[in-house]
């Protein structure tokens, strides 16, 4: 299992797909179907896809379209890793401290006006960071990829810290990213782009409810099972 799991194929369309890469993204999307409903398992979940997920764009040969390893997709993965450390320290010190009435890891809420304009700051500055590095590394695509790279710390960070805006931030993150999975040739990672990016739409909705129930009624019934207010 261990063997196919590293080296497996799966054969698609006359083509064939990485096991690892198709794995990864599944843990990915159980990663975020926990985090919608903040649960702690949502960082060592997305832990281990962002393992997997390193191992396949550090070979770029793997997607059969690109000779050269994506380095923005695979140096982000090990930023999720330092990203999710953080996050799973921080929602689960927030669970045992019961900050969020109804029984989540974390309470939801807007960042300040301080925190987005600190947002906007990062966005920039790790932007220009990343394209640089990328740049100098010989990514494949360089523009895109340092902000796939940027938004997406950004995004985990916010999400780490309980922020409702970071659904946005991924949603511009994959507005971008699957048009350049696609020109790379990863295609079950740019299909899970596509469905994360509706999948944040409603993930933001539903933080947004659950914010707006907590600042009207701080102790008010929700409903555990769908994360959304009763």
């Amino acid at each position: 299992m261990l063997d196919e799991l590293l080296h497996g194929t799966i054969s698609v369309a006359g083509g064939h797909l990485s096991t690892r890469e198709v794995v990864g993204n599944l843990f990915g999307l159980a990663s975020a179907l926990l985090g919608m409903r903040r649960l702690v398992w949502a960082w060592p979940i997305g832990l281990a896809g962002n393992v997997l997920l390193f191992t396949v764009f550090v070979s770029g040969e793997l997607s059969g379209a690109v000779a050269e390893p994506l380095w923005g997709q695979a140096g982000r993965q090990v930023f999720f890793i330092v990203a999710s450390l953080y996050g799973w320290w921080l929602w689960s010190a927030s669970r045992r401290e019961g900050a969020a009435a109804d029984g989540g890891a974390i309470a939801p809420r807007w960042a300040t006006g301080r925190e987005r304009l600190g947002l906007l700051g990062l966005a920039v500055v790790g932007y220009a960071a990343a394209y640089l590095l990328l740049q100098r590394v010989g990514s494949w695509s360089p523009t895109t990829e340092a902000w796939i790279l940027a938004g997406s710390l950004l995004a985990t960070y916010g999400m780490a810290r309980g922020w409702v805006e970071f659904w946005l931030l991924w949603v511009a993150v994959d507005v971008v990213g699957v048009a350049t999975l696609v020109d790379a040739g990863y295609y079950p990672t740019a299909g899970m782009y596509l469905f994360y990016g509706g999948f944040c739409v409603l993930g933001f909705f539903t933080w947004w409810h659950v914010e707006r129930r907590t600042d009207r009624d701080p102790v008010g019934p929700v409903d555990l099972e769908q994360g959304v207010p009763a």
